[in-house]
């Protein structure tokens, strides 16, 4: 019988993790609920609605809403949003966002894909997931060997990203969020993911994606990762920043053996980085983030 993940491994893992700021307590990818304001005077409700038109000049997004009870009935206005979340808009998408009153000016935050098919697909790959994590039992974890799990979630364009999509490439996974300080954590591993991301170019590694799953899907919403990648200058022709249901998310991190605890207004974790073959079988883990770049490259070459 192999050896499974130990309960003095998690312990250790456990002393190691790092606390981790986080000003929002964990919740459901795709749901605004109420957040107690940020700034005196600013007013915050969450919005369900469809994007008309997208407004580069202004930067701006014009939305036809429903009503919001106690505070707006449904109309259509202008919402100042975010770089990104303008590039990421689609005319005839239906969204789901948190609107922000300040001064008497409208914006829309953590907005979400919204329509019928991204909800439904997303709602059952996180009960799929759920359903084999209870299914593997205290064997959740999964050993260098076995499959990576099956997912989908949304990437930092918004668009729906299932395993599958990553089958015939070899994949280097692992776990970040973006408000995450602790230069050492987060910080680091997206710095050597990019650092591995060349030195695989440069060494002609061929069918190669990157992925990093955010561990924060509350705040991390596509727009957000994408910002988080456009400010790095990080190249996303073959790196894919993850999204999605905090329940699937939850899941991925139990079967990858990523400790995330969420403590008041910090998160601690760990880090573990996973090499999965073409086939989605995985080949290799390397816990925290000073793993070797060259180690890597090596492997992936295969030599």
């Amino acid at each position: 019988m192999k050896p499974r993940y130990s309960f003095a491994a998690i312990v250790i893992a456990s002393v190691l993790m790092v606390g981790c700021e986080k000003k929002q307590s964990p919740g459901s990818a795709g749901t605004a609920a109420p957040v107690a304001p940020a700034v005196p005077g600013e007013v915050r409700h969450p919005l369900v609605g469809e994007i008309l038109k997208a407004d580069p000049e202004n930067q701006a997004l014009i939305v036809t809403h429903e009503e919001i009870k106690g505070y707006m009935p449904a109309m259509t206005m202008e919402f100042k949003v975010s770089k990104a979340d303008l590039a990421n808009a689609k005319p005839g998408q239906r969204i789901r966002a948190e609107l922000v009153e300040r001064k008497g000016e409208f914006s829309l935050e953590k907005i979400w894909p919204d329509d019928t098919v991204t909800a439904s697909t997303l709602a059952a790959a996180a009960n799929a997931l759920a359903q084999d994590t209870a299914v593997r039992g205290k064997e959740a974890y999964r050993e260098v060997g076995e499959n990576l799990p099956t997912f989908t979630l949304l990437d930092q364009e918004g668009r729906t990203v299932p395993t599958s999509r990553f089958r015939g490439k070899q994949v280097v996974l692992n776990f970040i969020f973006t408000r995450c300080p602790v230069a050492t954590m987060c910080p680091a591993a997206t710095m050597r993911m990019s650092q591995l991301q060349k030195a695989a170019r440069e060494a002609g590694v061929k069918d190669l994606e990157l992925v990093s799953i955010s561990m924060d899907p509350a705040y991390d919403t596509p727009g957000v990762l994408r910002e988080y990648a456009e400010l790095r200058g990080l190249d996303t022709s073959n790196w894919s920043f993850l999204t999605g249901p905090d329940a699937a998310v939850r899941h991925l991190l139990a079967q990858l053996g990523v400790i995330r605890e969420f403590e008041g207004d910090t998160i601690k974790h760990t880090l573990a980085t996973v090499i999965i073959d073409p086939s989605g079988r995985i080949i290799y883990r390397a816990d925290g983030s000073n793993w070797q770049i060259e180690d890597f490259v090596r492997r992936l070459k295969k030599e």
